[in-house]
């Protein structure tokens, strides 16, 4: 046999992450990081095995078996190995109780957890996020009954009693904008509350709770009369009957997690607060989830860099290794340049979530947080497509087969764009977002983190960038839908100037210590440009979207 390529090989995803561990170092007290690394390195190990086995086995998809064979209706789904391991690994390695332990480090320290975990879990981390909102949102209602029914399960570290939870709130009417709920909840002759409906994403049905909207019977129409509702999914070790499940979702990606349409017949249900404002208390869920997002989009991106990076060292082409060709070369860097932009912005969010949560944040961080979390998620969101499609493209032909593993990257990383807010929804979201004092608060953020930057140029560009944001925001204050029309831009540019102040951060930390590769990757992505300001002409977009 002639010659045969090798396959690239995943480094230890924890040992060998050198921006995680320089992240950690710098920002957790020593007691803290040491005490941190048993769990990221147990979770690194279990990445590099995933791979592998992965490497060796075909992909399955979950399976669900509507009837048994007497004619009794079961909706058993059967789960990937890795979804079954889900409840082990998590509790073993507080994945997700480590969030709300009661220091500031706690969000921190819970992602660089889900960040190793998460391409390796099959997308188990999607409920997991889930579980996180719900928690949250759980203890923001102060209903002391259910916090106490259900936060011992949700916050387990035992896999024997932990708890998944769904988040039911899409129906065939839309996503983003549920005021059309038609999910119906009645009291029954005992004062019971039933919901009755459809609910038409349910990305954690096999969970044993879920949080969901549903119209009072008898409420007014729109978003505010919908309530939040506590369900339950089992009764003992079979699926309540209330509960249907009609079919699993056939999606792009993200096979391994089951996404199901379901039927809600009378299923029992729990008033979180008030018969009202439902949206209003989903509203804590919203940094948590849209956290988990950007972190999990960071992660595959590091995946397909990881890989795309090993797999030059092992292939020539025309007489040299891909790693020796300028152009390769030059385009690995870039895309590892944009990929720390990104990393420095999500697990600057996480940290400052942390802080906000625990009363250590400083005057301005919770309104920082707030303009943050939209624009990490949006932005990540939507570099991940672009960078695991380049990292395809690094493979040549091989990256285009299936069972390499390979393209597995891309169809996954378009689902973070569109969960939890599609990009034009989170950036009108941003938008709300810098009202008030808020982009204030991101200017005083900026300025800290600027205030030991050893690049000069760096911060020159950052400060110009931001300047001519504010001036964009201002010229058209008066014109909302001109700058509703431009909010794309305007995100991406608040969030690469963000990025970029955080790897000046990171670079005047690092530099000291002698490593240089952090004052590489800032010049790297402040020569990319850090401005995505556009000025839309409303007559233009009405010509080209007009008959043709």
């Amino acid at each position: 046999m002639g010659f045969v390529q090798d396959p690239p090989q995943l480094a230890h995803p924890y040992r060998e992450d050198r921006l995680l561990r320089a992240t950690l170092d710098r920002a957790l007290p020593p007691a803290h990081r040491a005490a941190l690394d048993a769990d990221l390195q147990a979770l690194g190990d279990y990445a590099l095995m995933a791979w592998q086995r992965a490497c060796r086995t075909p992909r399955r998809k979950p399976v669900l078996t509507q009837w048994d064979a007497w004619g009794n209706r079961v909706d058993r789904i059967e789960l990937t190995e890795a979804w079954q391991e889900g409840p082990r690994i998590t509790t073993t390695h507080a994945v997700l109780a480590a969030g709300h332990e009661a220091n500031e480090h706690a969000r921190l320290e819970e992602f660089a957890r889900a960040y190793l975990y998460h391409v390796a879990s099959e997308f188990y981390t999607c409920p997991l996020a889930m579980t996180d909102g719900a928690a949250t949102a759980l203890k923001a209602s102060g209903n002391k009954a259910l916090m106490e029914r259900a936060l011992p399960h949700l916050l387990s570290r035992d896999a024997a009693s932990f708890w998944l939870s769904g988040q039911w709130m899409t129906e065939t009417t839309g996503g983003s904008d549920v005021g059309n709920t038609e999910t119906v909840a009645r009291q029954d002759a005992s004062g019971q509350w039933r919901l009755y409906g459809r609910k038409w994403f349910s990305s954690a049905v096999v969970g044993e709770m879920a949080l969901a909207l549903a119209r009072p019977e008898g409420a007014g129409v729109g978003a505010g009369a919908l309530a939040l509702f506590y369900v339950e999914t089992m009764d003992g070790p079979q699926r309540k009957p209330e509960l249907i499940i009609d079919r699993l979702k056939d999606k792009l990606g993200t096979h391994e997690l089951p996404t199901a349409e379901i039927h809600l017949d009378g299923l029992p249900a729990w008033p979180l607060g008030e018969l009202a404002n439902g949206v209003r208390q989903v509203a804590p869920m919203l940094n948590i989830t849209r956290t988990w997002n950007a972190v999990g989009a960071t992660a595959s991106m590091a995946r397909a860099l990881t890989l795309a990076r090993d797999y030059a060292t092992r292939r020539s082409a025309f007489g040299k290794r891909l790693i020796e060709q300028p152009l390769h070369a030059q385009t690995l860097a870039d895309m590892q340049a944009e990929f720390e932009g990104a990393f420095t912005l999500t697990f600057e969010v996480a940290h400052l979530l942390g802080r906000v949560e625990n009363g250590a944040a400083q005057p301005h961080e919770a309104a920082l947080l707030r303009l943050l979390t939209p624009l990490a998620k949006l932005w990540t969101g939507k570099m991940a497509t672009e960078l695991c499609s380049e990292a395809l493209e690094c493979f040549g032909g091989a990256g285009y087969i299936e069972d390499t593993g390979l393209p597995q990257l891309l169809r996954d990383a378009q689902v973070y764009a569109i969960w939890e807010g599609t990009t034009n929804v989170l950036s009108l979201d941003s938008l709300r977002a810098q009202a008030g004092d808020n982009l204030t608060a991101l200017r005083t953020a900026v300025e800290g983190w600027l205030a030991d930057s050893i690049d000069a140029h760096a911060r020159r560009q950052i400060h110009v960038t931001l300047d001519a944001a504010t001036a964009y925001i201002a010229a058209h204050a008066s014109h909302r839908e001109t700058l509703e029309a431009g909010a794309r831009g305007l995100a991406f540019t608040l969030a690469r100037c963000a990025a970029a102040a955080l790897l000046a951060r990171h670079d005047s930390w690092s530099a000291p210590l002698g490593h240089a590769h952090a004052g590489a990757a800032l010049r790297r992505f402040v020569a990319h440009g850090l401005s995505r300001l556009s000025t839309a002409d409303a007559t233009d977009t009405a010509l080209l979207l007009g008959p043709h």
